[in-house]
């Protein structure tokens, strides 16, 4: 078990270190298989039972490479173009470290209290959004809905959960496959801040857009 946790820790090191001389592209998708072999290599390390550890800490390496996302050309352009669209709106793009485009929406950009109908200056980022998925088929989209903790959990769960499949609806009008969207709401289950001021309640309302490109 001890060299095959020292095996997986090699793995991580030796794909990581190679990324000094890498593109931009290759060290997101470097990390991401990385990340992935890693984990891979516990989880086969722990399946393999005495001379398989090894043969099963290879294989669940392997596994884990391809399960992770990659990110691509396609996602750093589509990275850039997202921040070029909502420069100054307040909604914040980045890689996650999982490699996925993410869009932190908060509430006065999006919808009004209580409410989960796409306010009109929304509609601006969802359509520039739209079109940098048209033009990424490859991609995939996690759309989820946040509340603060005012009231309950019987208003909150579905108002977060309309807020993301309105946000859903409207991007398939622009052309988006909805079989590549999957939705959630959170309610007030996952806050960034304490509920404790009004400010941190607004940083609380808020909609998270993920995008992946899975390996092949």
């Amino acid at each position: 078990m001890k060299n095959t946790m020292i095996l997986g820790s090699c793995l991580l090191a030796f794909v990581l270190g190679g990324c000094a001389s890498m593109t931009e592209t290759q060290k997101g998708t470097a990390k991401g298989a990385a990340i992935g072999a890693g984990a891979g290599a516990v989880v086969g390390a722990i399946a393999g039972k005495g001379k398989g550890a090894a043969i099963g800490a290879a294989v669940g390496a392997g596994v884990g490479a391809v399960a992770g996302n990659v990110w691509t050309k396609r996602q750093e352009e589509q990275k850039r173009q997202m921040e070029e669209a909502t420069a100054g709106t307040g909604v914040g793009v980045t890689q996650t470290a999982d490699n996925r485009l993410k869009l932190d929406i908060p509430s006065d950009v999006s919808f009004d209290v209580g409410r989960s109908d796409i306010k009109s200056n929304f509609r601006t980022v969802l359509d520039a959004f739209a079109t940098s998925l048209v033009n990424n088929p490859a991609s995939n989209v996690t759309i989820i809905g946040h509340t603060d903790s005012t009231g309950s959990d019987a208003v909150n769960n579905p108002l977060s959960l309309n807020r993301a499949a309105s946000v859903r609806d409207y991007v398939v009008t622009r052309g988006v496959q909805s079989s590549r969207i999957v939705i959630d709401g959170r309610g007030s289950r996952e806050p960034l801040v304490a509920n404790d001021t009004a400010a941190n309640r607004a940083k609380n309302r808020r909609v998270e857009i993920f995008v992946a490109e899975p390996a092949n």
